[in-house]
C-alpha cells in the first residue's frame, strides 16, 4: 500500500509510470490508456486536497483512468454503429510479455483485476475501489483468472509432450 503523499508532484512522480504501464496492458491500446491516465492524473491535480488525503490516491487515478476508457469505448462502439464499420481488435504492445498475451483473452473482469494487481501493484481492497466492486468479488475473479490460466498453460505443456 503506497503512503499518502505529501505533494501532488511526488504522487506523480511516484506512481504515474506504473499505472500508465498498467492501463496501456489493460486496455491494449497505447493512445487510449496514455490519454486516459493523463485525463485522470489531471483530475487528481485539480481535486487533489481531497485526493490526497485518501486511503488509496493510485486506485482513485486507476478508477478515473478506467471511467474514461470505458466512456470512449462506448462512444467509439457508437460511432461504428452509426458508420456501420466493424471495430478494429485493438493489439498488446510487444514489450508486455508473452503472458500478458494469454491474459487479454481472459474476460474483461479477470484481466483488468490481473492488470491492477500485478501491473498495478493495487491490493484487493484497492483494486475493488479502482472497479467498483466488493473485495471478495476481486478475491473470487482473480482465482478464476488464475484458474484459467493455469489450464491454458497446462494445455499447452500437455500438446509439447507430445
Amino acid at each position: 500500500m503506497m503512503p499518502t503523499m505529501t505533494s501532488f508532484e511526488d504522487f506523480y512522480a511516484a506512481t504515474h509510470k506504473r499505472v500508465r504501464a498498467s492501463l496501456v496492458v489493460a486496455v491494449g491500446d497505447k493512445d487510449l490508456a496514455f490519454d486516459a491516465v493523463d485525463e485522470a492524473y489531471a483530475r487528481a491535480f485539480l481535486a487533489w486536497d481531497r485526493v490526497g488525503s485518501m486511503d488509496a490516491p493510485r486506485a482513485w487515478v486507476f478508477k478515473v483512468a478506467l471511467n474514461v476508457v470505458r466512456r470512449r469505448f462506448r462512444r467509439r462502439t457508437m460511432e461504428h454503429a452509426l458508420l456501420r464499420r466493424t471495430a478494429i481488435e485493438p493489439t498488446l504492445p510487444a514489450a508486455a510479455g508473452e503472458i500478458w498475451v494469454l491474459v487479454r483473452d481472459l474476460p474483461e473482469r479477470q484481466r483488468l483485476a490481473v492488470v491492477l494487481r500485478y501491473l498495478g501493484d493495487l491490493t484487493e481492497a484497492q483494486i475493488a475501489e479502482a472497479m467498483g466492486i466488493k473485495r471478495g468479488t476481486v478475491s473470487r475473479t482473480l482465482a478464476d483468472a488464475h484458474a484459467s490460466l493455469a489450464g491454458v498453460l497446462e494445455d499447452d505443456l500437455t500438446l509439447e509432450e507430445r
